[in-house]
């Protein structure tokens, strides 16, 4: 109780609620929770209380996730709430040495937070074995799927014994991932499957209709409105670019993406929240595993083309029953994958322009000034935007005219958005 006053929790979030009675009487768990909605705590609680008082020294709890960003967050997850227990817990992913996490397994650190192919990799060798093992979490199930995770899990599972329990958590639920949680679950209590994908309640989005060309341009007058903000790029390549990009016109940015070493996305992380950086940009290996406490914006510089993965980009913002804008810029030949979007969340996104941006502009000019250099915490005013269709906004809050600023952001990235290609995971 003690780490939970301490972490700041004072009421629990509807995942949490239905979630944590259920698994602590030891049932199944088959939970489709949101992006940002608190799950996390909702099967670390638990999984600490069931292994309180059992015996140390061998590993009771096992949770796969699909990266490397996601271990290191649900460990320091089980770290802060157990801080009083004495219960040890260690993140399993690749990218760094494997030396440390042997001599976890060797030591039986109590609970392992692993990403599956990592976890194989041990399993090779005798001193990984996992026979003591009680509860098997499953957190971004379908972000698992969507990796190409399958036949790993099911080499896993032939690893290990059969737990007592399984916690199942899926931010959305195709078809694979009710058919294998229904391989895996005893008579689970299920929580919100039947409900629909969708976007936090707290997150308010608009969508900027602006040419491939120009995008870059508008990402930087927007950056004189805003704070601290995740930008996400459909490519590696693209994520490099315009990384560079904003650095060169006085941004403090970082990108993280699957080629960069582990040491360098843990160091942009945590560059991003101290403060470091003030624009993180990231591919979609980043929208699961990123947990900002107070982050405010994220930006689709590039619509994506599944819908979940929008669901889960804009869900870095508006955490835990906060508050956050999530905007999204399309290009014309991107507006079908925004339809997509649409009809997924069966919402009309409204559309808005920023003021004082010159949208005739047909050839990048060179940035005349360069974005304000302004603390990634300090607090912003309202966007200045205007409406595209106010007809299309569907939410009671109209957005707020104000005038145009004087100074004039131009492009410079004219790289093309592709289907495709390079994922960038």
């Amino acid at each position: 109780m003690r780490a939970i006053i301490d972490s700041g929790y004072t009421t629990p979030t509807d995942i949490q609620e239905k979630a944590i009675p259920a698994a602590l009487d030891g049932r199944d768990l088959l939970a489709c929770a949101m992006t940002g909605s608190g799950k996390t705590a909702a099967f670390v609680l638990p999984v600490l209380q069931r292994i309180l008082h059992l015996p140390r020294r061998v590993t009771r709890a096992l949770v796969l996730v699909p990266t490397r960003e996601l271990a290191a967050q649900v460990q320091t997850q089980f770290e802060q709430l157990g801080k009083h227990t004495g219960i040890r817990s260690t993140a399993i992913f690749g990218g760094v040495s494997m030396q440390a996490q042997t001599r976890a397994f060797e030591n039986g650190t109590e609970i392992i937070v692993a990403t599956p192919g990592r976890l194989l990799d041990h399993f090779k060798n005798r001193y990984a074995k996992l026979e003591h093992l009680e509860v098997l979490v499953f957190d971004e199930a379908d972000r698992m799927l969507d990796m190409g995770f399958l036949p790993d899990i099911k080499r896993v599972l032939k690893h290990i014994p059969k737990p007592d329990q399984t916690l199942f958590f899926s931010a959305t639920m195709p078809t694979q991932i009710s058919q294998l949680a229904k391989d895996l679950l005893n008579k689970p209590v299920t929580i919100n499957v039947e409900r629909q994908a969708m976007p936090a309640s707290g997150i308010t989005q608009w969508v900027y209709p602006v040419p491939q060309d120009l995008k870059s341009g508008l990402l930087l007058k927007l950056l004189e409105e805003i704070g601290s903000v995740i930008v996400f790029t459909r490519t590696k390549h693209r994520a490099n670019r315009l990384a560079k990009f904003l650095v060169g016109h006085g941004v403090n940015a970082e990108r993280i993406h699957g080629d960069r070493s582990q040491g360098q996305r843990t160091e942009a992380l945590a560059g991003f929240k101290s403060g470091k950086y003030r624009v993180l940009v990231a591919t979609d290996i980043a929208a699961r595993g990123i947990d900002i406490a107070a982050l405010e914006h994220v930006i689709n510089f590039d619509v994506p083309n599944v819908p979940e993965d929008y669901i889960h980009r804009v869900g870095r913002t508006a955490r835990a029953e906060r508050t956050g804008e999530a905007l999204t810029f399309v290009s014309p030949e991107e507006e079908s994958d925004l339809r997509d979007i649409e009809k997924a969340i069966s919402a009309k996104i409204p559309k808005a322009k920023v003021e004082g941006f010159d949208y005739t502009q047909t050839i990048p000019k060179e940035v005349q000034q360069p974005a304000p250099k302004r603390g990634a915490n300090e607090h912003r005013a309202p966007i200045k935007r205007e409406t595209v269709q106010a007809k299309s906004i569907t939410s009671p809050n109209q957005a707020k005219k104000l005038q145009p600023n004087q100074t004039r952001a131009s492009s410079g990235f004219r790289g093309r958005s592709t289907r495709g290609g390079n994922s960038g995971k």
